[in-house]
């Protein structure tokens, strides 16, 4: 499958963190995914690798850079089809890797044909840390309703970047999308729809965005759309987030003020 190449968002003597590359054709009706990967000493711990669609296009990219058995955990964000259903792909390939998943949703995974849970570490409510093998830490960080009930976001203290899952999401119209986020404000557009319907509501978000910005972010890398760089651009992304009204907080706009039905043909 034809793809675009990958990005390096941070690296240093100890630590690599890369955005995988993307097929070079857009599918129609097919959501854009981001993959991310972070390489630290000799272990590798993907991030949301996504669906079963995507599986032959990330193998590719994973194994361009790394050797598959150094893959020793792969963190969901959450449960959809897009983030985790080809759970079973990666765990036929990387054999020595632990899968991090919200124990909201591990009673789930035998529907995805996972029925030995030995290699699956459920993550608490509260969060947690991924420690490295050369002690470095990965810290997991609640984010429930945003949009799953059960979303966990991952910060690396040494890249200083804060994987977003859904949050920071965008969805760009045909032929324009882009990696980067070279102007915050006009890229609000593009999230704006999706965070106002996905989002549980605003005192979710509001709560998440307090806990992330007691953080030292220098970017935020979402599984949709583009990566958010620079303090400034993270700082007007936390402050855009805590103060938009979203999911309940809309309801008579998704039902209609009288909660009429909508008539289909």
């Amino acid at each position: 499958m034809a793809k675009t190449g990958s990005l390096t968002l941070y690296e240093d003597a100890s630590r690599r963190f890369m955005l995988l590359g993307w097929e070079e054709q857009e599918e129609d009706g097919v959501v854009q995914t981001n993959q991310y990967l972070i390489q630290s000493g000799d272990e590798v711990v993907l991030l949301d690798p996504g669906g079963a669609h995507v599986f032959p296009r990330v193998l590719a990219n994973v194994t361009e850079m790394v050797n598959i058995d150094s893959i020793t955990h792969i963190f969901y964000s959450h449960q959809d089809p897009d983030v985790s259903s080809g759970i079973t792909l990666w765990l036929s390939m990387a054999e020595r890797a632990i899968v991090h998943i919200s124990g909201l949703w591990t009673r789930f995974l035998p529907h995805f044909g996972i029925f030995d849970q030995s290699r699956i570490s459920p993550i608490p409510d509260r969060g947690g840390v991924i420690t490295l093998k050369n002690g470095q830490r990965l810290e997991i960080i609640p984010a429930h309703f945003l949009h799953s009930t059960g979303q966990h976001t991952l910060y690396d203290p040494v890249s200083k970047i804060l994987f977003s899952g859904d949050i920071g999401a965008a969805i760009f119209p045909p032929g324009k999308r882009y990696p980067v986020v070279e102007r915050f404000d006009e890229h609000v557009r593009y999230m704006e729809g999706f965070h106002r319907r996905y989002m549980a509501s605003q005192e979710a978000s509001n709560f998440w965005a307090n806990i992330v910005s007691s953080r030292d972010v220098e970017a935020v890398a979402p599984q949709h759309g583009a990566v958010i760089k620079g303090k400034d651009n993270v700082r007007k992304f936390f402050q855009w987030l805590s103060q938009l009204k979203s999911g309940v907080d809309l309801i008579e706009e998704w039902y209609g003020t009288k909660a009429t039905l909508a008539v289909r043909k």
